[in-house]
């Protein structure tokens, strides 16, 4: 399994915000997480990277221990979180040179000018990244999370900001990624969901209440919009 979450259990100030939540997701699987705000979804993928330690419960990245081998798990783990902190002052071409080094990539130059492109910002490569659209920064964050080809993708709203002709490339771009490694993400749009994902898990108040291929919920549930209406109420 490429993440195996087992009875996890995260609390801030005696508030829970995730209660005995296990999960397994193999390789070549995108994962749609579902649920309202405040529901534990980002603090999930949090806990999966490492940002920040669980209360109680184990996780493992690509059967490495999370929190035992921090190291082993990060530099498999591509990660877009949903506000996404970007130097304003630097080129998009000198960041993404700066992230290819922290991962001491061999091919750093060409890791770098590949990912311009897979991501779109060609166009845009000579501005700093104070200069771009929301839309642009988020490709940005794509392509720092991707640039070391991570084998475990966390993508927290990646599609926010994106006109409707970069939503299409972006959902490309991510099935494509999902074909062969792990990807997990969240969003408010089930036209995302159903567009990207092979899988839905709903949580609720920090805990899970479906989990399912995306044909049962389209095909069984009503569509995936009731299911998640009738889920989360």
């Amino acid at each position: 399994m490429s993440i195996a979450a087992r009875n996890l259990v995260k609390e801030f100030s005696g508030q829970f915000a995730l209660k005995d939540v296990s999960l397994e997701i193999p390789s070549g699987q995108v994962l749609g997480l579902l649920g309202p705000n405040g529901a534990g979804k980002s603090t999930l993928m949090r806990l999966i990277c490492g940002y920040i330690p669980p209360n109680s419960g184990s996780l493992e990245v690509c059967g490495f221990d999370v929190d035992e081998e921090p190291l082993e798990t990060k530099a498999r783990i591509g990660y877009l979180p949903e506000s996404n902190p970007l130097p304003e002052e630097m080129y998009i071409r000198e960041y993404l040179k700066f992230v290819a080094g922290i991962y001491k990539l061999d091919n750093a130059v060409q890791r770098v000018e590949d990912v311009i492109v897979q991501v779109g910002l060609t166009l845009e490569v000579h501005k700093k990244i104070g200069q771009l659209s929301k839309g642009f920064r988020q490709r940005v964050g794509l392509a720092a999370a991707i640039i070391h080809k991570p084998e475990v993708l966390i993508l927290d709203e990646p599609t926010s900001g994106l006109d409707p002709n970069q939503l299409v490339e972006i959902r490309s771009l991510i099935r494509s990624i999902g074909k062969e490694r792990t990807v997990m993400l969240s969003t408010h749009i089930m036209q995302e969901v159903e567009a990207m994902c092979d899988r839905v898990v709903m949580i609720k108040l920090g805990e899970i209440v479906a989990d399912e291929e995306i044909e049962k919920f389209i095909n069984d549930k009503g569509g995936l919009e009731e299911a998640f209406k009738q889920l989360t109420a």
